[in-house]
Formats: C-alpha cells, structure tokens, sequence
C-alpha cells in the first residue's frame, strides 16, 4: 500500500487497533476508527485527525453502518483491518455464552465484513482485507479452548477468501502475533500460566503496526510479527503428533506449577 489510502480499522480503541491506526495515519492514510467504546474511539481519531464511527463489530448491522458511513465519507475503502477480537479463558466446560461471544466476535464479525465489502470491491477492481487472527490460529492457545477454536476458524475463513478471489482483486492477509502488551495479555482472559509464557517475547502494539505496514508492501498471505512462529507452524503441519506432545508437555508443566 503506497501513497494516501482509505483505510478502516475495528476495535481500534486501544491495543493492536489503536496502533495500526496510528500507524496508517503517520503514512497519510486517512482512517475510520471502529469501535465498541464510542469513547476510545472518538479519542483515537481525535488523535490521528480520523474519523471515529463506534459500534459492535460482531453486530452485522453495525458492520454494514460502518462500511456504508466509509464509502459515504471517502468514497471507498481501499484496506479494511477486521482487528476486533476476544479473549476468553476455558476449557470444553467453558460457558454456553462464553462460547457463543468468542465465535462472534472472532469469526462471524469477519464474515459481516466480507459480506460488506466484497460486492464494492468485486465491482470496482478490488480491495485489501487484512484479518488479526492471532499465532493462536496456527498453532493453539492453552488454557482457552474457546479463543484457540475460533481464531482457527478465522484462519480458515481468510484462507478459503484468498483461495476464493484473489485473482478479481482481492487481496486477504492474515495478522498471527504471538504476545502482544495489550489489555488483552495483562488483563483478564488467559490462564496467568499461558499469559506468563506469552509475555516472555510480547512485542509492543507499535511495533506490530510497523510490520503489518512494511507487509502490506507485499502480498503475503501470513503476516508474522513473531518470526518463530513460522518454524513452529511448520512443525505442527510436518509432525503433528511431536507437536502435540510438546505442547502437552508444557500443559503439564502447568499443572505441576498450579496451586493444590
């Protein structure tokens, strides 16, 4: 992506959001800031001179404002980054709820923007969509069973959209960051075990943005902040069963260090 862009950016009130829309702002694009919180999203595009449309990206309707409220604004969207995303810790036994959130939030809220954009860029010579999948859909997430399922399905859905239309246009990436210090690691969420792991290497959100616009240079379909991240993928794909009993290996290592 060179030049001025029109770029829109959910969950983009702290975090990952926040950042990449910071980032796009520095390099002349202009942003719409999509969130749940009206407030942070009105403080960001004050930030950045954006411009702050607030509301549910798991909500389809909201979605379709918000495309719409882009095209009306800008005359289009030239990059859409469907960055919102949820955190839920547990197992199987996790809640009904619980469940029902983290697939909203983290696959269907993707979904209402494919069905959003893809008609607009189909017929007007294409367009960018960059999902923030997380490491977790390449490899798992222990301790959250819910998180781990659903940015697995994430994963598959920007595959199967790059597969799909890439030669009208189309051009779908994948963000798989390992830790990265936002409310999402140091609050609530994971088990304090995985989180503990994940803060070892956790790179700053700035940092992300800067390699997701050095990315968005090319047209890679993984875009990996964490470079081992490629050598673990690889190896869960070629081995699966050492992977697994590496990764149960490390459960236990949990458990042994959890209170009786």
């Amino acid at each position: 992506m060179s030049g001025p862009a029109r770029v829109v950016v959910t969950g983009a009130g702290g975090g990952i959001g926040a950042a990449l829309a910071r980032r796009f702002a520095a390099d002349g694009a202009r942003v719409v800031v999509n969130d749940r919180d009206p407030a942070a999203a009105e403080a960001v595009a004050a930030e950045i001179g954006g411009l702050a449309v607030p509301g549910d990206a798991a909500n389809e309707a909201d979605t379709r404002r918000l495309v719409d409220t882009a095209w009306a604004e800008f005359g289009g969207v030239d990059l859409f980054c469907a960055n919102a995303g949820v955190l839920t810790a547990g197992s199987a036994d996790a809640t009904d709820a619980a469940w029902e959130r983290a697939w909203q939030v983290n696959v269907m809220s993707h979904v209402y923007v494919a069905r959003a954009v893809l008609p607009r860029w189909l017929a007007g010579g294409g367009g960018r969509l960059l999902f923030t999948v997380s490491a977790a859909g390449l490899l798992t997430l222990l301790g959250s069973a819910p998180y781990s399922v659903t940015k697995h399905a994430a994963l598959g859905f920007a595959e199967w959209l790059r597969a799909t239309y890439a030669h009208r246009g189309i051009t779908v990436q994948a963000l798989c960051p390992q830790g990265v210090r936002t409310d999402m690691l140091l609050g609530s969420g994971s088990d304090s075990a995985s989180k503990a792991q994940l803060a070892a290497t956790a790179m700053e959100p700035a940092d992300v943005a800067g390699v997701v616009a050095e990315a968005l240079k090319g047209d890679n379909f993984l875009i990996l902040p964490h470079p081992e991240v490629a050598e673990y993928y690889q190896r869960r794909a070629t081995d699966p069963d050492r992977w697994l009993a590496g990764m149960n290996k490390i459960q236990r290592g949990f458990d042994a260090a959890a209170p009786a």
